[in-house]
């Protein structure tokens, strides 16, 4: 803090071990000289904290967790989709509360899209990132890559359709996973209810725009949407309809320092970003002056 010039005082940083990280946070809550609690994590510890911090009525700002749709309409640029797909989904192994969980692919181009998306997948390296060509690396523990085996494995026995990856990569290392794409999955399967957070893409068809906004829009959660489509009227009413704080179209990488981030439903609270995300850390004052 000092080398970039910020005063004694002004940045502090408190390091607590996972033992006494409760205890830290709750202190950050329930003490009223601390006036904001920003906070990027799950939605069970974003809700912890915010009951925490009701007693003193503090300023919370949470951004919390993700399983964004991904629409693809029958009059999408398929080879636009494929790329948006490929950046929305498999950045990072899939590990950003942004990244695309829920695909949804209308009838008439399902195939052709399925086709085109697993071609792209195929030219991937999954191998340590400081190993020369490596396009995905590995998932944060082996209890990470543990989950999503088995929600891929669920998902499969509850009629979902394998057509690449499905596995770990125990020789490359045991934080590894297969780049994943299953097709027919289950609204039901933990694989789509669940934000996934690792390379796997969870497909299914549809038929008619009502139809993908209602399989969309059915989720507690709201942080970020895409979905890929030529036709202008098209994207302003979905985009309209679509019930996430942060809609991507035709493209797969939206956040922007510039613009606000932030979700609705249970993704959290508040904006970061932009001025609206300076606006959380400040507070509104009215003055009425009568001069007479």
């Amino acid at each position: 803090g000092k080398r970039a010039g910020i005063p004694d005082g002004v940045f502090e940083l408190v390091v607590a071990d996972t033992e006494s990280t409760p205890a830290v946070g709750e202190e950050f809550c329930s003490n009223a000289i601390v006036k904001k609690i920003s906070f990027t994590g799950s939605v069970a510890v974003g809700k912890l904290l915010a009951r925490q911090s009701s007693d003193t009525v503090k300023k919370v700002s949470l951004e919390l967790g993700g399983n964004a749709p991904f629409i693809v309409f029958d009059d999408a640029d398929l080879d636009v989709a494929v790329a948006s797909a490929i950046a929305s989904k498999f950045r990072h192994a899939g590990q950003t509360c942004v990244c695309s969980d829920r695909f949804l692919c209308h009838q008439n181009v399902h195939d052709e899209f399925v086709s085109k998306f697993v071609a792209a997948v195929e030219q991937f390296k999954v191998a340590p990132g400081m190993d020369e060509g490596t396009t995905m690396g590995p998932l944060i523990n082996s209890k990470a890559a543990e989950s999503v085996r088995g929600k891929v494995q669920e998902a499969i026995a509850e009629g979902g359709k394998c057509v690449i990856g499905g596995s770990a990569l125990p020789d490359v290392g045991a934080n590894f996973f297969q780049p994943t794409i299953i097709t027919n999955v289950d609204t039901k399967s933990r694989l789509w209810k669940d934000e996934t957070f690792g390379p796997v893409a969870a497909i299914r068809s549809f038929d008619t725009e009502e139809e993908a906004l209602a399989v969309a829009n059915d989720c507690s959660l709201g942080l970020a949407s895409y979905f890929c489509s030529q036709n202008l009227s098209r994207v302003f009413r979905v985009a309209k309809k679509i019930e996430t704080g942060i809609v991507g179209i035709n493209d797969g990488i939206i956040s922007s320092a510039v613009a606000p981030f932030g979700g609705i439903k249970e993704s959290g609270l508040g904006r970061e970003g932009s001025a609206m995300g300076i606006g959380e850390y400040l507070e509104t004052k009215y003055i009425f002056l009568n001069t007479c």
